[in-house]
């Protein structure tokens, strides 16, 4: 399978991307459990216009990166893994089971508690520690595994963003949420206008963030929809969504999620941090991510292919899919940014925070492992489930 030029470069970009957050997020750790504690923790909630540092990165630089992940949405569905119905479904069902059993697993630990409103945290894959994992593991990798891999950590993302709109918005105002919804239709129309101009797009954007911040729908959803608003055209190389989309796989991966992991995880980690691995909170997290996902993933793919509804592409086995379902439970980026919006006490951020840090670096581990060794043994036939 010949991958696109396009799905290389953000292939790469997510895998060396990957690399700067691991440094970024070891060296938040160390800064924020040193002497320097104190000024490290308050240089991120220096008030800025009235927000913290860390909020106006969460809420505003964030939404660029939801855009991109918007761009990358789009790109599949028009030319990607997900423009055949057949081809879609497959990660698409993996996906479903990827959120739905996560979710079921924290929720076991907290229904009925104070804390029962973190579900949506396990949910998430973070695409650039998930793909970064896979590209350690060199050229062995089956292309239709890092197809796989994407398509699904993609789907997961607009899953999340979907719960983050529905679970996690404040107090709507729906006068500013019909402002921007309004502004959002005004772009689709230039769209369809065939405006290629991107400047009326980018300005329209920041309009639409800016009402969407003010409704109570979080602001970063305005990303995903401008990135459905940007003419795709023919998806080469001079298309609008095409120029941007490449544009932003450096800035991102390079500055805007190295400065959220910087003002994210700057995690204390008390003496007495054992204590909170049995909490339900840590205990529904944990098993979410580390069994949830690869359980949810495999089972969900393994019923689509038995249903008939999709096939396994030829080079990947079920082995490779189990693998992936591994490495889809370092949840990071996105189990973080939903932490900041299921719970208001440090106490509980703090300790969330830090087993998601536990829980993904786990599943990196586990999945790396796995598929190191079931891609040495490569002698085993395809596994296509008996009807």
């Amino acid at each position: 399978m010949v991958l696109s030029k396009l799905f290389s470069d953000f292939f790469h970009s997510e895998k060396s991307g990957g690399i700067v957050l691991i440094i970024c997020t070891v060296f938040s750790l160390v800064i924020a459990n040193s002497s320097w504690q104190d000024s490290y923790i308050s240089f991120w909630h220096t008030n800025i216009g009235g927000h913290s540092l860390e909020h106006w990165i969460n809420d505003g630089l964030m939404t660029i990166f939801f855009l991109l992940i918007g761009l990358e949405l789009e790109r599949e569905i028009y030319q990607g893994e997900l423009s055949s119905i057949k081809n879609a479904l497959l990660p698409v069902a993996g996906a479903l089971g990827g959120m739905l059993f996560p979710a079921g697993f924290f929720l076991l630990f907290n229904a009925g508690t104070a804390t029962q409103d973190g579900a949506g945290i396990p949910m998430a894959t973070d695409i650039a520690f998930s793909l970064g994992i896979l590209a350690l593991l060199g050229k062995r990798v089956p292309a239709s595994l890092k197809i796989f891999l994407t398509a699904l950590a993609v789907i997961d993302d607009l899953g999340s963003i979907i719960v983050i709109a529905i679970f996690y918005s404040g107090d709507l105002s729906l006068v500013n949420l019909a402002v921007a919804l309004g502004v959002f239709v005004l772009l689709l129309v230039l769209n369809r206008l065939k405006i290629q101009n991107l400047l009326p797009y980018l300005l329209g954007g920041i309009v639409m963030w800016y009402f969407m911040l003010q409704s109570g729908v979080h602001a970063t959803i305005s990303g995903v929809l401008l990135a459905f608003a940007i003419p795709f055209g023919d998806g080469s190389e001079t298309s609008t969504s095409y120029k941007l989309q490449h544009f932003l796989h450096r800035p991102v991966a390079f500055g805007i999620m190295p400065l959220f992991a910087l003002a994210n995880t700057a995690i204390i980690i008390n003496g007495d941090w054992y204590n909170h691995l049995t909490e339900p909170i840590s205990a529904g997290i944990f098993a979410g991510l580390v069994a949830g996902k690869p359980v949810g993933i495999t089972l969900f793919s393994f019923l689509a292919v038995l249903a008939g509804l999709c096939t396994l592409p030829g080079d990947m086995k079920w082995k490779h899919v189990i693998g992936a379902g591994m490495i889809a439970g370092i949840g990071f980026t996105m189990s973080i940014f939903i932490t900041h919006l299921a719970f208001d006490e440090a106490a509980i951020i703090n300790n969330a925070k830090f087993i998601v840090l536990l829980a993904s670096l786990a599943s990196g581990i586990i999945g790396f492992a796995w598929l190191k060794i079931v891609m040495r043994t490569g002698n085993e036939q395809s596994a296509t489930p008996a009807t």
